[in-house]
């Protein structure tokens, strides 16, 4: 479906952000980019989205296809057409306006709109707490609540690949796991694909079938997730876990020297 072939990223003419990254997603998968902060992580997701332009940033080498058709010179509401959907990092919202008001603006992409009363009601059967919130202003939702409704907003406008860019920010574990559960339903039974930036290595691997690895700039490592899991490398450095599985503590982190093979 998807095909990010070798791109670099420069914003504001200078700063060279992304530096050749290539991946895939495949119809039907979830697809998990890990890294640390400044890795480059929600720049990619940008640059397939079409959102590089409002930050004065361009994709300078390479192309991103959709079905073999290349897409990095369309504009946002063009790809959005297509049926790729960002949500973006922050759980931006409409916050003057209800939840339900916020949910039918999602669906506006998909013909006009014309679905959109069939459409709340799948959303509402993914996010049952939406429904009893819908006549609320979203400006007073709580962190949980705001993640259910950007993503049920994006369902609204019928993704084929939804690209979720750091669900799990600010949520407590309990509904983070909740969240990443629905995640994989709507995978299921919508059909769609998944493209999930994330920090929390340990509930995006639990859900992804493939994972890259990426740090400044370039993608260092990619694997099936399961593989991912039992890597040694990624225990100790995205799960926080020693050979034998066990957590590290503060001290042995702060006093460890061994640098990531792959930076070697």
């Amino acid at each position: 479906m998807l095909s990010v072939n070798n791109i670099e990223v420069i914003y504001n003419s200078v700063i060279l952000v992304l530096r050749g990254i290539s991946f895939q997603v495949e119809s039907g998968q979830i697809v998990s980019l890990l890294g640390p902060n400044g890795a480059g992580k929600s720049t990619t997701l940008k640059a397939i989205s079409g959102l590089l332009r409002s930050e004065t940033g361009e994709i300078t080498r390479g192309n991103v296809t959709w079905h073999d058709q290349r897409i990095d010179q369309h504009s946002a509401e063009e790809i959005v057409r297509r049926g790729l959907i960002q949500v973006i990092e922050g759980r931006p919202l409409f916050r003057h306006l209800t939840v339900e008001e916020n949910l039918i603006t999602g669906a506006m992409p998909y013909e006009g709109g014309r679905h959109a009363k069939s459409d709340l009601e799948m959303v509402f059967n993914y996010f049952p707490r939406l429904r009893d919130l819908r006549k609320r202003t979203s400006g007073y939702l709580s962190g949980g609540e705001g993640q259910m409704l950007v993503i049920g907003r994006a369902l609204m406008g019928h993704p084929k690949l939804i690209m979720l860019d750091e669900p799990s920010l600010g949520l407590a574990p309990m509904l983070v796991e909740e969240i990443f559960e629905i995640v994989g339903n709507i995978r299921a039974r919508e059909k769609v694909s998944v493209l999930l930036v994330e920090q929390n290595a340990r509930a995006a691997l639990g859900i992804a079938d493939h994972g890259y690895v990426m740090e400044n700039g370039r993608i260092v490592m990619d694997a099936p997730a399961a593989q991912l899991r039992e890597n040694e490398d990624i225990k100790e450095f995205y799960l926080g876990l020693n050979q034998l599985g066990q957590r590290k503590s503060y001290r042995e982190v702060k006093h460890y020297k061994r640098r990531k093979r792959w930076l070697g």
